[in-house]
């Protein structure tokens, strides 16, 4: 099987799919700003097929896409690691950061939720540290989702990271294995992640 190919294949499992705009979008918008904490982490998941396959394939199935919550009542951020999404002519796949509503406003209709990592508050300062680090050196994403390389990181894989930089692991050795021709492996999903004892869940 090719790269491009192959590329192609895991992008679907790993990603969002597109949506339409739901009718209480601003509501459930609101409702969540007002309950969010630098260093909670945001998952979202898209209603079309990317969506539908990672559901089947995910041990939980309920997320395929995750970032990392910064800054403050003034200004929340979202920092995570996503192909597909430029913001400019000629930008790459890379570790970015942009708004709450942005993250959640490109797939309008999609089941969203909000984790809480129970980790000291100076550690996970450092994290978001680490998370705007990241975004504005524009660290490139994972196309290869590889977790031995973090030079380059795909979106659960810069979480893990991040919390290992301070030594926790979220995944807590969790992985999905896929068994599917050409690309076989060990990946961490979205609940790789959200099974985790270090978080709690709060929308």
């Amino acid at each position: 099987m090719n790269r491009l190919l192959r590329y192609t294949m895991l992008t679907t499992l790993l990603l969002c799919g597109c949506s339409t705009q739901g009718p209480h979008q601003e509501q459930r918008l609101e409702e969540v700003k007002a309950t969010l904490q630098s260093g909670d982490l945001l998952f979202r998941r898209g209603t079309g097929l990317a969506g539908h396959v990672v559901a089947t394939l995910d041990k939980e199935g309920h997320f395929s896409h995750v970032g990392l919550v910064v800054g403050d009542t003034t200004d929340w951020r979202v920092v995570h690691a996503v192909p597909y999404e430029p913001e400019f002519e000629g930008d790459f796949d890379r570790v970015k950061c942009e708004s709450v509503a942005d993250f959640l406003g490109r797939y309008p209709s999609a089941e969203f939720g909000l984790y809480r990592p129970l980790v000291e508050p100076q550690a996970l300062e450092r994290i978001t540290r680490h998370a705007l680090r990241l975004s504005r050196e524009r660290v490139p994403f994972d196309h290869d989702y590889n977790t031995e390389d973090t030079t380059r990181l795909y979106c659960t894989e810069l979480i893990e990271y991040l919390f290992h930089l301070e030594g926790y692991s979220l995944s807590e050795g969790r992985r999905t294995e896929i068994n599917l021709t050409g690309f076989a492996g060990s990946y961490i999903f979205p609940s790789d992640v959200t099974q985790s004892s270090l978080l709690i869940p709060i929308y």
